[in-house]
């Protein structure tokens, strides 16, 4: 439930707008003047400040100042309530940072767009500030599997790429694109736990090695799983060298008990594999490596995903 801090010193109009607000199903913490609200703002740390302007012994322009001064009062929408029309009064609180102005008298439906659309653009806010903190993260986590492995330089990247141009090719929702993006970059995450000299082996790995290799999906769901904002990248990380027909790793998965996640990134790190020098293959070129994806559709690959995958790497080479 949002919170809502309001400041009114008109007794009507602030009951009046608070039992709007709660009957729409917010928090409302309501004060007669600028100073309580402001004094009572620490302990509230409200999503919305909802103010008058013109109130005894703080206004809205000095609660509005004395909000934006607080470390926790920084990024908290502002909207003003007000029977001032003049332009200059607009102009003003703009220059404070208020997002919003609201003339009385205003209708409630009025009142309550308003408000939804302040808390819904702090929401994506919030959603953008914190996905750009777990990028930085995750990147640094990349880069550190990157330097460990000399074969896989820019893999992560090129991998993540291909991913997301699949994602948006299968309508995914932005809330799946947005683990995606992160799924993608950490899938290789569990090669921390691998031997240099196995990871690193110039020639072909013995079947004991490609054992030890194997190890990286559990050992990379081990590292996610206790951390809860990257927990939801799992099925990346455990699931994408399952094979469509089950003979793959770790689970031995078949068809559409794998994962959409692991299907989908499967396609992404193959293909990139195939076009990369490696020490137990040569490099393909982008329409060799398509045509055995195109082979392997219903073997290693989930068929419909590889069909998608083909069409919009083909229509890359065309361009």
């Amino acid at each position: 439930m949002s919170k809502i801090l309001l400041a009114e010193d008109d007794d009507f109009l602030r009951t009046t707008t608070k039992t709007i607000l709660e009957i729409a199903g917010y928090q409302v913490f309501a004060y007669p003047d600028g100073q309580q609200a402001l004094e009572a703002f620490p302990s509230i740390l409200p999503d919305l400040i909802v103010s008058d302007i013109n109130m005894p012994l703080l206004d809205g322009y000095d609660l509005l100042e004395g909000v934006r001064k607080l470390p926790a009062g920084e990024i908290v929408p502002f909207l003003f309530l007000s029977a001032l029309s003049n332009r200059g009064d607009v102009s003003h609180a703009r220059e404070l940072g208020a997002d919003d102005y609201v003339f009385k008298p205003f209708e409630p439906d009025e009142l309550l767009t308003a408000v939804r659309a302040r808390l819904e653009r702090r929401r994506i806010s919030e959603l953008f500030d914190t996905r750009q903190a777990h990028l930085q993260t995750i990147i640094l986590l990349a880069n550190v599997i990157e330097a460990r492995d000399i074969y896989t330089r820019g893999h992560v990247e090129r991998v993540q790429n291909y991913a997301i141009e699949l994602g948006r090719a299968l309508n995914w929702s932005m809330d799946d694109m947005v683990i995606l993006e992160y799924g993608a970059l950490l899938h290789d995450i569990g090669k921390v736990s691998i031997p240099e000299a196995v990871l690193n082996k110039s020639s072909s790995l013995t079947s004991e090695e490609f054992v030890i290799i194997q190890k990286h999906t559990t050992a990379g769901g081990k590292i996610i799983e206790g951390i809860t904002h990257l927990r939801e990248a799992l099925p990346y990380i455990l699931y994408h060298h399952e094979k469509w027909d089950g003979t793959g790793y770790p689970e031995g998965l078949q068809g559409e008990s794998i994962p959409r996640e692991g299907r989908l990134l499967a396609l992404a790190d193959v293909f990139d594999a195939l076009t990369s020098q490696r020490p137990y293959h040569q490099e393909m070129g982008f329409q060799d490596a398509l045509e055995l994806i195109r082979r392997e559709a219903g073997k290693h690959f989930d068929p419909q995903m590889a069909d998608v995958f083909v069409r919009i790497r083909e229509e890359k080479l065309e361009q």
